[in-house]
This record gives structure tokens, C-alpha cells and sequence, in this order.
């Protein structure tokens, strides 16, 4: 049977409990400086700007649970909220997945564009290199820790 995509055009299924989105991520970095918290918690560390009502910012929270991203514990009426995935894997995750689908599965190429950003300092390239250094010295078996 023949489906009605256009030539050439792929259809995949969304992955939508892998990434976060924006707003989920704003959420979601709260957390991670709280440790946990409940919606209120989180909520007084959104910028002051932000006006959300609470049963909005529940309604985000819940959609985190549901994603697997933080579970919940209830204390009285409330429910305290604990991330479920580290802010460093998270980040592994989504460069991974940018790696993946921009930048051909070639780590370098991710590194070469980012290297190639006229707006990096000297400051921020020596620390890249210092970083690079730092890992082909443990990868060669040398001052590893």
C-alpha cells in the first residue's frame, strides 16, 4: 500500500520523550540547581519576568514525570520533584543527537564548527585546548587517573 508522502521525504517517528523543550529545559535547569523541589520552588527560580501561572507550571512538571526526566514524591499535599537525569547526561544526549543529525556523526566536525566561531575569545580557544590536551594525554595512557 502506498502512503501520500511526498517524493523523497522520510517520515519518522517523533521521539518526543528523548529531548526536552524549551521550556521544559528551563524547568528542568531549575531543578538541577535545586537538587529537588516542589512547583513553588522551581517556579521562584524562573526570572522574575516570568509570569506563569501555577497550575501551568504544574502542568510542566507533570509532562517531566511523564517523560521520565524527574519523579515525584508526595510530603502532606504537595509533591516534591527530583530529576531522574543528570544535567552532564542530558547534555552527552543532545550533543550526541546534534552530532548525529547536523554534523554527519562526526564529533569533529561539531568541534571544527564550534572552533570556527569568530566569536570565541583566545581566552575560551585555550581552554579548548587545554581540554583536548587534558584528553589525549588520559587516552594515550599517559597521567591517567
Amino acid at each position: 500500500m502506498k502512503t501520500s508522502q511526498p517524493a523523497g521525504i522520510l517520515m519518522r517517528k517523533k521521539k518526543t520523550n528523548e529531548f526536552l523543550t524549551e521550556v521544559e529545559l528551563e524547568f528542568m535547569t531549575r531543578l538541577w540547581e535545586l537538587g529537588e523541589g516542589t512547583v513553588r520552588d522551581v517556579m521562584a527560580k524562573l526570572a522574575p519576568e516570568r509570569e506563569l501561572a501555577y497550575t501551568s507550571a504544574a502542568t510542566i512538571m507533570r509532562i517531566l514525570e511523564q517523560k521520565n526526566f524527574v519523579e515525584s514524591k508526595k510530603e502532606g499535599k504537595t509533591y516534591v520533584y527530583q530529576a531522574l537525569l543528570t544535567k552532564d547526561a542530558y547534555q552527552t544526549r543532545f550533543l550526541k543527537d546534534i552530532s548525529e543529525k547536523l554534523f554527519d556523526n562526526t564529533p569533529a566536525a561539531l568541534v571544527a564548527r564550534l572552533v570556527d566561531d569568530e566569536d570565541l575569545s583566545e581566552e575560551a580557544l585555550n581552554e579548548i585546548r587545554v581540554l583536548l590536551e587534558g584528553r589525549m594525554k588520559n587516552d594515550n595512557g599517559r597521567d591517567a587517573v
